[in-house]
């Protein structure tokens, strides 16, 4: 009868084979640390890991991020052997496996739930999408602060419905990208004890020895960071591992790094230990040659040894299934104790909207003289939060600026118990300092809303340079992050070019999956939070302005509800018979509206389109697109202080775009929009010369 060390073992080396073996089918893929990583992860699920491979999606389940996305095939090998059931609405079958043989079988192949590297949504288990270095740490962090909040705010004596951890396994590539530093810095200040972070420390990276730039003293960095750090000299040693896990369990004042020396292609007699274990599949030989040396049947495939599925059931499965079951009988009580906590639960787990969430959203009077979309979005986020108690987040050192603090004191800042800070610890606080961290702030926010949270994030728009990745990311997951940029143009003044943005809303409009929002005035801000807090599977980008511009009189133009339809007839022609379309977004909407003015005491019709979101108008349907923008009508002018990039799908090659080819310029707000020629007189002769081309084109 095998024993249970016996037992371990076989396990891992299954682990370890079914990775090789899928790398080997697909030729193409990361055997290496899969190899070397097995037993680290192994340990960890078996032993420590809070969840129910029934039911992957228990909301106190314990979280593991792959940080080390090339390392896939460790991770469906795990969720296969595991008994991972499919929760995803994209799986067509009900009741079958997040990951089957098959699956494996056909890694990285077309309709695989094993693509290259995790995907969230798309394969049951994987907890959010990783691939690019240092953004699965990055958003563990953002699943770490989840729980603490979500623990300060439900939590009640005898009730203590959230006390989950948080395990991320990283890689020497994770090490050195610069987002883990700013997510470690992030996390060590906030003590954030709930979260681990798993270091495979194999000294291996795609062109060699990490030796060639890698040297620094790991540990010695994230100790200043204010982690607690143990190491772990040998992978395959299941009690040094058990004894650095339990260090972690029983640490309670700041996160835990567990620095794991291991072998990348462990087993692999001629590329242990080399780059070529890394990014390329083993070969025949080689392959056979690692079999022999688990004891593995150097000519089988896809093998899993009897005994194995039911030790993972036996282990982790029946934990797993105990302590949920154990949780849910917890809620159910709860519901009874603490119903309307309760139902704010079952809110955000299912990510709808509190009753009456929208009843204080404010109306904004007409004025010339106006207010900055930044400062009417954050009367507006105001008044959303105090209806919709998990609507959180914060800016990068910023709030002031883009006007993203919430505003009574009750709400609070979350920051980690400090023994003599005079404004004392809150992790139940709604107000996130993420400090200058722009791009751990936008994983961290996803992080956040993986845990279903509805997180904001906020900036410079000009700073979406700086945090790219986890902004695409979050579009690739289909999560409904909130970004708040605010100084969104050249408007801004005196800052001047290097912190104008220029190419970055046709950047973002690019995207897929991302929902661009540029309102054009106090009204239209409403309007479009009225959007965002009813998006479910998209992140959007609601793009603000620094300085005031006019409060239209929505007596006179058309009501800015058709925000929600991405573009709208302002203020047509007397007979709906325009000569010439003004499209614009944002503080530019405002300078049309002059321009038409101006046309129309000329006796010239002119249309005036805002034009706020892209996405939301390309999902109209053509009908109503043809009533907004009519084919027939081709003068046609838009005005935007940005690139004019994609404008032409509107205007057509013949219209004018009235945009920006150049950086910006230092200078008092009014100067610039001189300068580049935003003024309406501008306008008023782009429309003009339209109508001229237009008129000589038909041969009127």
């Amino acid at each position: 009868m095998i024993d249970h060390i016996q037992l371990d073992q076989l396990c891992i080396n299954t682990i370890r084979t079914l990775s090789i073996d899928a790398v080997e089918k697909a030729q193409s893929g990361h055997p290496g640390t899969p190899m070397g990583a097995a037993p680290t992860v192994y340990c960890l699920w078996q032993r420590f890991l809070r969840y129910d491979p029934e039911n992957p999606e228990w909301p106190n389940r314990d979280r593991f991020v792959l940080s080390a996305g090339h390392a896939s095939a460790l991770l469906y090998s795990l969720l296969y052997l595991s008994g991972v059931k499919a929760t995803s609405p994209s799986y067509e079958l009900a009741d079958r496996l997040a990951v089957t043989l098959d699956d494996l079988k056909n890694f990285r192949q077309a309709g695989s739930r094993c693509t290259g590297h995790p995907e969230f949504g798309w394969t049951s288990g994987v907890e959010t999408t990783t691939g690019p270095l240092g953004q699965g740490v990055a958003v563990s962090v953002g699943m770490a602060i989840a729980e603490r909040w979500l623990a300060a705010t439900y939590n009640r004596p005898n009730y203590e419905l959230f006390d989950h951890n948080v395990y991320a396994l990283c890689s020497d590539g994770d090490m050195m990208e610069g987002i883990s530093s700013e997510a470690a810095s992030l996390a060590g200040h906030l003590k954030l004890a709930n979260l681990c972070w798993i270091y495979d420390d194999n000294n291996i990276s795609i062109e060699g020895s990490t030796g060639i730039t890698f040297t620094e003293d790991v540990a010695a960095r994230f100790t200043a960071y204010g982690w607690h750090v143990v190491r772990v000299e040998d992978a395959n040693d299941l009690t040094l591992l058990t004894h650095a896990y339990e260090t972690f369990l029983n640490t309670h004042d700041r996160p835990t790094l567990i620095i794991v020396r291991s072998h990348i292609g462990y087993g692999a007699p001629h590329k242990q230990d080399r780059r070529e274990a890394h990014g390329e599949a083993l070969g025949p030989e080689e392959t056979r040659l690692a079999k022999e040396f688990f004891g593995w049947d150097p000519d089988s495939q896809f093998y899993v040894p009897e005994g194995v599925s039911a030790h993972f059931k036996a282990q982790l499965g029946n934990r797993g299934a105990t302590k949920h079951a154990a949780w849910e009988q917890l809620f159910a009580a709860y519901h009874s104790q603490y119903p309307d906590l309760a139902k704010q639960i079952d809110c955000m787990q299912l990510r709808d909207l509190p009753e009456n969430w929208d009843s204080a959203l404010p109306t904004f009077p007409p004025d010339q003289k106006g207010i900055a979309t930044r400062d009417s979005s954050g009367k507006v986020l105001n008044a959303i939060a105090a209806q919709m108690p998990w609507l959180l987040g914060g800016a990068a050192d910023l709030a002031p600026s883009t006007k993203t603090e919430l505003k009574d004191t009750f709400y609070g800042n979350f920051q980690a118990p400090r023994q003599g800070d005079s404004e004392g610890g809150n992790y139940g606080g709604r107000n996130f300092h993420f400090g200058i961290r722009e791009h751990a702030m936008c994983a961290i926010a996803s992080g956040m809303s993986l845990s279903k949270l509805r997180a904001y994030a906020a900036s410079f728009f000009i700073f979406t340079d700086y945090c790219r990745a986890a902004i695409r990311l979050s579009a690739m997951m289909q999560i409904p992050v909130i970004y708040i940029w605010t100084h969104d143009s050249i408007s801004l003044g005196e800052d001047g070019p290097t912190h104008q943005p220029i190419e970055h809303l046709a950047s973002l409009r690019a995207m897929p999956g991302m929902i661009v929002l540029r309102p054009a005035d106090a009204n239209e801000v409403v309007e479009a939070w009225r959007v965002i807090m009813q998006l479910k599977d998209r992140p959007v980008c609601l793009v603000l302005t620094r300085q005031a511009i006019a409060t239209l009189d929505r007596t006179q133009y058309a009501q800015a509800n058709g925000v929600s339809r991405g573009a709208y007839v302002l203020v047509d022609a007397a007979d709906h018979k325009p000569d010439v379309l003004l499209l614009a977004t944002g503080s530019e909407v405002s300078l049309c509206v002059t321009a038409y003015e101006q046309l129309k005491s000329e006796g010239i019709k002119a249309r005036v389109i805002s034009m706020p979101s892209w996405e939301l108008f390309e999902n109209q349907s053509r009908e109503y697109r043809d009533s907004v923008l009519p084919p027939e009508i081709t003068a046609r002018v838009a005005v935007e202080e940005a690139s004019p990039f994609g404008w032409e799908r509107y205007t057509g090659f013949d219209g004018a775009i009235l945009g920006l080819r150049t950086f910006g310029l230092s200078a008092p707000t009014k100067v610039v929009e001189q300068h580049f020629g935003f003024e309406p007189a501008h306008v008023v002769a782009a429309a003009k010369a339209q109508i001229t081309r237009s008129a000589l084109k038909k041969g009127v």
